[in-house]
């Protein structure tokens, strides 16, 4: 059994996303100031604070006057607030995070709610305090038998409503296939495979960036908390919204093929935070996302029974000739296609790296070799 979260946009009654609206900010407020609980409580005192005395400081806040307004909300998604934080501050302590920061009203906000506090009835889903059911637009179908362990309300700074249910379900393996390709993430072309075939980079931030410099330069001219700043300020966010799905719509179609196609996926293990130090691509490398590509590529090969190999971005994929392993000591980024000074092969400079990873990535997942970057030697 896997957990696979289905997302889609409903739209709430006015009565409802009153009462969504408060759950959301109760929300982000009990997470803010535990916060700043724990944040004090460390600086001032050297006090370690953890979910269970936030828990407890929040039974206390509801009894106290001016926060008695957090009693008329669910109190799950309170508490799955605290519990976020807690997992905020274990990956900032394991290195893999930043420290957690105060979350804002202009960012929108969510709320999760766990079965004690939702009903799914005949394909119908019922908050807690909310007695109709949400007007969600079904664009597919859950799994049949499927019931959702998990709910999550999103509500997106251009003013959409989302819910995503987590649910456990069986993914069927797709039958074993022949073919494997190398991947090399590139910026003319947002991918080269080792077949020969170069993906365009759609580039989602180009095509709208035109229109999102006028929305911010409006924004610009309104008064800060006006009406008319408010109203273009959701202008922005929209286009953001629009260069997101975008983005991540052409992601997700161009990985499933991806996968469907081939038995083994060898990439290269990316450090999409150094190359962002570029000023003069880290603005396409943003476009590219690169980062989500290679996360939806390692989710499902799991779900399919697919495997994916990642080597050590140490590896000289780039400078290696894929035909005698010539390595060459410099190739600027600026050389596109090579000559290979020791057997005269003509190499476009894409397509050898991803030939070039294929072939590391197939001896690795032979010779089982750990792939995280430990400066492995093939």
């Amino acid at each position: 059994m896997m957990q696979k979260a289905f997302k889609y946009r409903f739209y709430p009654t006015s009565e409802q996303e009153i009462l969504l609206r408060q759950t959301i900010g109760c929300t982000r407020l009990v997470y803010n100031r535990a916060l700043s609980e724990r944040t004090e409580a460390w600086y001032q005192r050297q006090e370690r604070v953890g979910y269970i005395e936030t828990n407890a400081m929040l039974t206390e806040w509801k009894k106290t006057e001016n926060l008695q307004f957090l009693n008329a909300v669910s109190s799950v998604p309170l508490q799955q607030g605290l519990r976020h934080l807690q997992k905020a501050f274990s990956n900032f302590f394991a290195g893999r995070a930043k420290y957690p920061t105060f979350k804002k009203k202009r960012h929108g906000g969510s709320a999760e709610f766990t079965k004690s506090a939702f009903k799914f009835r005949d394909g119908q889903v019922f908050l807690a305090k909310s007695a109709e059911a949400l007007n969600i637009r079904w664009s597919r179908q859950l799994p049949v038998g499927a019931e959702p362990s998990t709910i999550t309300v999103k509500l997106s700074p251009a003013g959409r409503w989302t819910i995503s249910l987590l649910v456990d379900i069986e993914i069927e393996p797709l039958l074993a296939s022949p073919n494997q390709v190398g991947i090399d993430f590139g910026i003319t072309s947002l991918v080269a495979l080792s077949t020969g075939e170069k993906v365009v980079n759609p580039k989602a931030f180009a095509v709208k960036r035109r229109k999102l410099r006028r929305a911010q330069k409006a924004l610009s001219r309104k008064q800060k908390g006006s009406n008319n700043g408010h109203k273009a300020r959701i202008e922005v966010a929209k286009i953001h919204a629009e260069i997101s799905n975008a983005r991540i719509d052409f992601l997700h179609k161009l990985t499933t093929r991806l996968v469907r196609e081939n038995q083994t996926i060898a990439v290269e293990d990316l450090a999409v935070k150094n190359v962002l130090n570029n000023r003069q691509l880290e603005c396409s490398i943003s476009d590219a996302n690169c980062g989500e590509l290679v996360r939806q590529l390692e989710y499902k090969c799991e779900w399919y029974g697919r495997t994916l190999v990642k080597l050590d971005r140490g590896f000289p994929s780039s400078k290696r000739c894929g035909h005698c392993g010539h390595v060459v000591e410099k190739l600027p980024l600026n050389v596109r296609s090579w000559v290979c000074p020791q057997c005269d092969t003509h190499h476009d400079r894409d397509v050898n790296v991803a030939q070039n990873i294929l072939a590391a990535g197939l001896a690795v997942k032979v010779c089982g070799a750990n792939v995280r970057p430990d400066k492995h030697t093939f």
